[in-house]
């Protein structure tokens, strides 16, 4: 089979060039999502299923970085002084117990520069890459990401990440809607609620995949390799 079959088996048609048009995407990885004493936890809930994406997640970025794919990085959260934080969604997360900008056990939760803002050790952004600071759950809004991704040529996105059910579905959404081709990386995305997550995944595979294609890593990291 081609290279270019291989490649419109993940995304769709028009398949990429080279691995320079296709960005791998890895959205949230943050202690407070994904650590044992991050905000996640704080709130009473399990992190087990965002936490366990870490290793599948570090296998489909090696792959990619040895395919020559771009890397983008996302975190959430807020200037310290709060600035770019409404009021709705401080009082909203402020219902749960711990809102943001509130003091936890890994600094102020989702504040820039804080511990548990922090993307976790095991996939830590390397010297070049691109790392979005995003003060909302789509990784475009109030960023340049959009911006960035067409001055590097990138018209495919291979996304990861949690939430599936919040972050990783807004972003691929608003992705879809720039005329991004997205691929869904399936086993490298969960939400802390396995009922969410399975929920955010039929919806985003439902009509052969409204706003992308759903793949597994296996899928991701041989279609990357094969293009190289």
């Amino acid at each position: 089979m081609s290279n270019h079959n291989q490649i419109s088996d993940v995304f769709s048609q028009p398949y990429p060039a080279a691995p320079r048009n296709i960005g791998l995407i890895i959205i949230d990885m943050q202690h407070d999502f994904c650590g044992p004493t991050g905000w996640v936890a704080q709130l009473g809930e399990n992190p087990a299923n965002t936490a366990a994406m870490i290793a599948p997640i570090q296998r489909l970025l090696h792959a990619c970085r040895a395919a020559g794919v771009t890397v983008i990085h996302t975190r959430e959260g807020h200037l310290p002084d709060l600035s770019d934080l409404p009021a709705n969604k401080q009082w909203r997360t402020r219902q749960h117990g711990l809102g943001i900008g509130d003091r936890g056990k890994t600094g102020r939760v989702l504040v820039r520069g804080e511990p548990g803002w922090q993307i976790v050790e095991e996939l830590r952004p390397l010297d070049g890459e691109i790392v979005i600071d995003k003060p909302g759950k789509s990784s475009f809004h109030r960023t340049d990401l959009d911006a960035r991704l067409r001055q590097l040529q990138i018209s495919h996105l291979l996304i990861c990440g949690v939430t599936s059910d919040c972050c990783v579905q807004a972003t691929m959404r608003d992705a879809a809607d720039r005329d991004f081709h997205c691929a869904l990386v399936v086993d490298c995305t969960a939400a802390v609620e396995t009922p969410n997550h399975q929920a955010a995944l039929a919806i985003l595979a439902a009509d052969g995949g409204r706003w992308g294609k759903s793949v597994t890593a296996e899928q991701a990291m041989y279609a990357v390799q094969e293009l190289r």
